[in-house]
């Protein structure tokens, strides 16, 4: 959860994040939404991306993304009025929209170890809007999707108005082309980067940096390679198609970078950021809100700018928690009430752990004929200025199995006040300079990176842990 966003969620907003998601800007609805010959969206980024990842305000690297966006653009198969947006997640990412928008995570800027990686994959996804894939792509249907992650008891219309950053983050991992359209993109990235001045053939390093960081994490977290199908062939490949776009160029020489690119990165968030809420011994914490609930023991969670999800490990319930605005608690819960289509629901004022509550519980309404609504318990807190929610939702048969666990969420609400969680700070992308010839491992030791680490932060810097550092190079490490 990104604290400006969250902690000043109003009324409006939170229609905006209840109402369902087909009356929305969602990712698995974009394909549909293409145009005939210009993108719509274009510069401005998708509400529905930035809801599930947020924005990530470093004004350097917006700006290098936003020139070399526009240089590309320029010297593309289809200019347009496209747009270029750096994104608030440790997701090691980059994704490209059919309404004409390009998105890198910080996970991707991180590991990246010069510009001309970083303009082999922008040149990929700008491909993907030029060469129209995303027009032409097949997705699943979003329900189907969400059921694959939440499980299938809850009625649609649940998933709809409660679960929308669900369903977005599942609407991304759809975003995938087929091996014409990846092979397509990468001849684009190919072409467009070296036009605009770059040596290509490190785009093809870069997806060396990728497979590496997939095999060690053993991780399904959606990273830039299950969304881009990889085949054994493809380092080989893009290496020969930078070598002849280099011999095109008549001699002119290309870019790389290493340097400007790592000192541009200096300071980097590097991995989950602590102050935008994180989990720890089953409790969510929230530094910057300064405040901590429990986890219903066992459920999974997600994390995002707008809420914080909990998911019954077979999908069978779902608590969400969110801002609902500075007002009353009068109006918070009318509006909750109201967005997620409660009928004949019971209100109560009470206090829940000392703070002013309003606990609701009703009947969602069903959506059509096909589907059974779900129980709903709302517990709204009134912490300060802000009010918060803690919305239970599970099918009317098991609905009081899983309310004492709901119950005991928002039971467990209290300010935080442990200074170990309020200080908690993320690490930062760290530029060193080797002051002698050394080992990367060497490197890392004496930069205090526990051995541990040292594979982890060799991929970092696209080397080896046995490579040769030389005096006056740079390299990363990571830190407070």
């Amino acid at each position: 959860m990104n604290s400006p966003i969250f902690s000043t969620l109003r009324t409006g907003a939170l229609l905006l994040l209840l109402a369902p998601l087909a009356g929305s800007s969602s990712v698995t609805n974009w394909a549909g939404r293409l145009p005939e010959n210009r993108p719509t969206q274009g510069p401005k980024p998708d509400p529905a991306v930035i809801a599930q990842f947020g924005l990530y305000n470093n004004a350097a690297l917006q700006k290098l993304i936003d020139a070399k966006g526009k240089q590309m653009t320029a010297v593309s198969d289809r200019p347009g009025n496209y747009g270029f947006t750096i994104v608030d997640s440790p997701v090691i990412n980059a994704f490209a929209t059919p309404d004409g928008h390009v998105y890198f995570t910080r996970g991707i800027m991180a590991h990246f170890n010069n510009e001309a990686q970083f303009a082999g994959v922008l040149g990929h996804e700008l491909g993907h809007i030029t060469a129209r894939h995303g027009k032409k792509q097949q997705t699943r249907s979003t329900i189907a999707g969400i059921g694959m992650i939440l499980g299938s008891v809850i009625a649609p219309r649940v998933m709809q108005s409660v679960g929308g950053i669900a369903q977005q983050a599942v609407g991304l991992g759809m975003l995938k082309y087929g091996r014409d359209d990846e092979n397509e993109a990468d001849d684009l990235g190919v072409k467009y980067s070296t036009k605009i001045g770059y040596d290509a053939s490190n785009m093809a390093d870069f997806f060396q940096t990728l497979s590496r960081t997939e095999a060690q994490s053993g991780s399904s977290i959606p990273t830039f390679l299950s969304t881009h199908p990889n085949s054994a062939d493809r380092y080989t490949r893009v290496k020969g198609l930078a070598s002849r776009a280099r011999q095109s160029t008549g001699g002119r020489p290309l870019a790389v970078n290493r340097d400007q690119y790592l000192r541009a990165i200096e300071g980097l968030n590097y991995g989950e950021d602590p102050r935008q809420g994180f989990v720890e011994g089953s409790v969510f914490y929230h530094p910057d809100l300064k405040f901590r609930f429990p986890i219903p023991s066992g459920w999974k969670s997600q994390n995002s700018p707008e809420q914080f999800q909990m998911q019954e490990p077979n999908g069978k319930a779902l608590l969400v928690f969110l801002g609902a605005g500075n007002g009353t608690l009068d109006a918070a819960a009318q509006s909750l009430a109201k967005s997620i289509g409660l009928q004949s629901a019971n209100a109560q004022k009470t206090t829940i752990n000392g703070f002013p509550a309003m606990v609701i519980e009703g009947d969602q309404t069903a959506s059509d004929q096909n589907s059974t609504p779900a129980h709903v318990l709302a517990q709204l807190i009134q912490d300060g200025q802000s009010v918060y929610a803690f919305v239970g939702l599970a099918a009317s048969g098991s609905f009081s199995t899983y309310a004492p666990q709901f119950q005991q969420a928002a039971q467990g609400y209290a300010r935080l006040t442990e200074a170990s969680k309020l200080n908690r700070q993320p690490e930062r992308i760290r530029i060193k300079t080797a002051t002698s010839s050394t080992t990367l491992a060497s490197a890392l030791a004496a930069n205090g990176i526990p051995s541990k680490r040292y594979e982890e932060l060799a991929i970092l810097n696209g080397m080896k842990t046995n490579d040769q550092l030389s005096k006056g190079m740079l390299y990363k490490v990571v830190g407070k």
